[in-house]
């Protein structure tokens, strides 16, 4: 089995550090910080203890899985990894450097993997002597838990580069997905509007925030609602990758940030992991209720499906990635209840473009713009499926 390096000990390095064990490969989990490869030794143990317990493996094979992972605190033990995937903070310099440190002491025929949820694959390859053998594998937290892996090859990307960590992501048990490298790939492009419109209703006072989540949740059938789900990610999270998104999109007002969550990140109301966020998870906290007024909750829901549809249309419309990986990112990634050009095709595309119409009469900004290839599907009678 080839051996797996693992750039970064933080929550998502160690997991998939743990997905690349499971599969039965040696991996170095390297991170120059101890405290941080303590806490990962610590937690993929707590890991393995708890699929024990639940009987999903056995005490022996969980030694086993946990005795394959080797921590380091220096690249050089990276020397005989036939892929290393990176795993560090959102910052491009940084990743640039960490590739350059990993190709001093590596062979050619190592894949350079980043784990980026946003940034340039290409741009990280840029300043490398073999930028051909760059490639971004995008894992979704938790590793172990969640199945979509986006597959990104960078401009300078060799196809046989590509279709070497795709067969080898795939035989982890995981469901890849092709993304031209551009900002937010799929999923963290086509989810904006999830966010993105439930916080421009809740600043203009249409709802608040548990009546925006039961109609996502209990209306449209998604498993958390949109201000749920940003405690759960972190708004500190969501909200930087908004801004990288909007920022290199060259500022296009659809994905244009929420200064209120801003004002959260900037208050360190971060959400389950702080203790506050747009909820309040402190001991006694009295939760809002939502106001399971249905013809709001439909009005709610309609607004950010067709948002969220469009966004889907528009990446197929300009390539992102094909119409079957587009849907099972988003069924698979993110957990959403239907393919989204699935159910443009159910609610009927002709709908779809009337309510997208209304709000951008409503609005008059290019927010509300409707992809030119729903116009073009409804004039000519297509449909995606």
């Amino acid at each position: 089995m080839d051996t797996i390096g693992v750039l970064g000990a933080g929550a998502m390095g160690s997991g998939i550090a743990q997905v690349a064990a499971a599969a039965g490969h040696k991996v170095i989990l390297c991170d120059h910080l101890p405290t941080a490869l303590s806490k990962a030794s610590k937690g993929i143990q707590a890991s393995m203890k708890a699929l024990t317990e639940r009987g999903k493996i056995t005490d022996s094979e969980a030694y086993s899985l946990f005795s394959r992972i080797q921590f380091a605190d220096h690249m050089s033990a990276f020397r005989d990894c036939s892929m290393i995937i990176e795993a560090i903070v959102e910052d491009i310099d940084a990743k640039q450097i960490a590739f350059k440190s990993m190709e001093a002491v590596v062979p050619e025929s190592t894949i350079l993997a980043s784990n980026t949820s946003s940034l340039s694959i290409s741009a990280m390859g840029a300043p490398l002597r073999h930028p051909e053998r760059i490639l971004g594998v995008h894992f979704f937290n938790p590793a172990p838990l969640m199945k979509l892996v986006e597959i990104i090859p960078a401009l300078q990307t060799q196809s046989d580069i590509v279709e070497r960590g795709k067969k080898l992501i795939d035989s982890w048990g995981k469901v890849t997905v092709i993304a031209k490298d551009t900002p937010g790939f799929i999923v963290n492009r086509v989810a904006r509007p999830y966010y993105g419109e439930a916080l421009r209703m809740l600043d203009e006072g249409i709802a608040d925030i548990a009546t925006i989540d039961w109609a996502m949740r209990d209306l449209a059938g998604f498993r958390m609602g949109p201000f749920e789900l940003m405690d759960f990610i972190g708004n500190d999270i969501n909200y930087a990758v908004t801004e990288v998104v909007f920022q290199n999109f060259y500022y296009d007002p659809r994905y244009k940030p929420s200064f209120t969550q801003k004002r959260l990140v900037d208050s360190h109301f971060f959400g389950r992991k702080s203790g506050r966020g747009f909820y309040d998870y402190r001991p006694d906290a009295v939760q809002p209720q939502p106001m399971q007024d249905k013809v709001l909750g439909a009005e709610i829901a309609n607004r950010i499906l067709v948002m969220l549809i469009n966004e889907a249309a528009d990446a197929l419309h300009w390539r992102i990635a094909s119409r079957d990986d587009i849907d099972l990112a988003m069924t698979r990634g993110v957990n959403y209840p239907k393919g989204l050009l699935a159910w443009a095709d159910e609610i009927g595309i002709a709908t779809v473009i009337e309510r997208l119409d209304a709000l951008y009469v409503e609005y008059l900004e290019d927010r509300y713009r409707c992809s030119p290839l729903l116009r073009k599907m409804h004039r000519q009678g297509q449909t995606f499926y």
